[in-house]
């Protein structure tokens, strides 16, 4: 048994940034599950650890049901694991069919921690968070490294050209099509088409996430490297959340540009509020994630918190809704994964029809992309970001996926734009450009 986690506030407020670089961004196994840059709320994480080599034991782990212990202060991850989980052996556990696994990318990796910082951006406190008996030194360590003016400035990437893609643009139009006369036979009332942009080229992924956080910030980004393979993600879509019995999902469909002035940029929120089609898409997938939630919820407690918000993020307007439940008793982390995931937001509806449909459409692997990252506690606690906006860095290159939801009223040239623009930053954070068309 793992011995008990104790807390102790650092003397003094601490970038997050500059904890990460002096210590874990050199380690071969670590993560930063980040606020964003020049936060005002919300927590981050950073960290080393260490790979889970029986991951089953993440999955049985019960969702906590019961509100943490109020005398501890830094936060709701206690210790326990951080990681991710691909897209396609979940999609194969729902019983869909999947393409050829990836060998270059683990579809699933855990680390086991138990030593990290935690930070507060609200109140803009920092705790050691370790052992009981290790945690006093592991925080004078850190009282003692150099202040955070040591922060180097994030250096441009070198630029690398144009990224390949999976398919040309007017491919996947013609593919957006073929979900169209899907939907219309009634075998599917939404798809989440996707595709992937990649380059052959050797990057450094704790240079590569730190120009994406600074040109996409978001409140659910992170970095999370094991090996030779690591994952640097600007998600705005938090996935799961357990929190004293109740599990929250807040699916995203429905997207905007950013506008190049005020009024454009009013005008493009406002258009994106008034959409039949994003609204109809949003509404789809909160009637899937309703009933996803009902499979592991106290019957009648599931039901809809916010309904079709527009969050406004760096790059992009969302359409975004909230859904919650109270979790049944002895429900455990992946029973909650077995009912919920892949995520509504990243297949369409009726889940598993679509992601049959979408297997032969794309016709490869999503690989993380799609999937989720984030932490899950001892304690059953955990929150997990959807793996979106993200670049996905091993030996020898990186890729980024990218789609839409397509419903009968997609038009298809609108659809492929939003890829364009969605792919558009982390390829910039990589030094690539989208090929031409997109």
């Amino acid at each position: 048994m793992s011995p008990p986690q104790a807390a102790v506030p650092l003397a003094r407020w601490r970038d997050p940034a500059s904890v990460f670089l002096a210590g874990p961004a050199g380690a071969p196994h670590a993560f930063w599950l980040d606020a964003g840059p020049d936060a005002t709320d919300g927590w981050s994480w950073v960290g080393a650890g260490t790979p889970e080599p029986q991951p089953d034991r993440v999955r049985e782990i019960e969702c906590a049901l019961v509100a943490p212990d109020e005398t501890w202060s830094a936060g709701r991850f206690r210790g326990g694991w951080v990681g991710w989980l691909g897209y396609d052996p979940a999609a194969a556990r729902a019983g869909a069919p999947i393409a050829e696994p990836e060998p270059f990318v683990p579809a699933e990796q855990w680390l086991r921690v138990d030593r990290f910082v935690a930070f507060d951006h609200a109140a803009r406190r920092a705790w050691a968070v370790a052992p009981a008996d290790e945690v006093a030194a592991f925080a004078r360590d850190l009282d003692a490294e150099a202040d955070d003016v040591s922060i180097p400035a994030v250096a441009p990437a070198p630029p690398i050209g144009l990224a390949h893609a999976r398919r040309l643009p007017a491919e996947y139009a013609r593919l957006i099509e073929e979900c169209r006369e899907a939907i219309r036979q009634g075998d599917a009332y939404q798809l989440c088409l996707t595709t992937r942009f990649w380059v052959d080229a050797a990057v450094d992924p704790v240079a590569v996430y730190r120009r994406l956080r600074e040109m996409t910030p978001t409140h659910h980004g992170g970095f999370v490297g094991s090996g030779s393979v690591a994952l640097a993600s600007a998600s705005p879509e938090r996935f799961l959340e357990v929190d004293a019995g109740t599990v929250r999902t807040r699916p995203i469909k429905g997207t905007r540009p950013r506008g190049a002035n005020e009024d454009e940029d009013r005008r493009l929120a406002a258009e994106l509020r008034a959409s039949e089609k994003e609204r109809a898409e949003n509404v789809m997938i909160v009637d899937l994630m309703r009933n996803d939630l009902s499979r592991v919820s106290v019957p009648g407690s599931v039901g809809v918190d916010a309904l079709l918000e527009v969050e406004s993020y760096a790059a992009v307007h969302q359409l975004v809704s909230t859904v919650s439940g109270s979790l049944r008793r002895g429900t455990t982390v992946g029973a909650l994964l077995d009912a919920a995931f892949p995520a509504g937001s990243m297949t369409g509806a009726p889940k598993l029809s679509a992601m049959t449909i979408l297997n032969r459409l794309e016709g490869a692997p999503r690989g993380i992309f799609a999937g989720c990252f984030g932490w899950v506690g001892d304690d059953g606690a955990l929150d997990f970001a959807m793996v979106i906006r993200s670049i996905v860095m091993h030996p020898g290159g990186a890729y980024v996926g990218a789609g839409g939801g397509i419903t009968w009223r997609s038009d298809a040239a609108a659809e492929v734009a939003e890829v364009g623009i969605k792919a558009r930053g982390p390829l910039a954070a990589l030094g690539a450009t989208l090929p031409p068309g997109w």
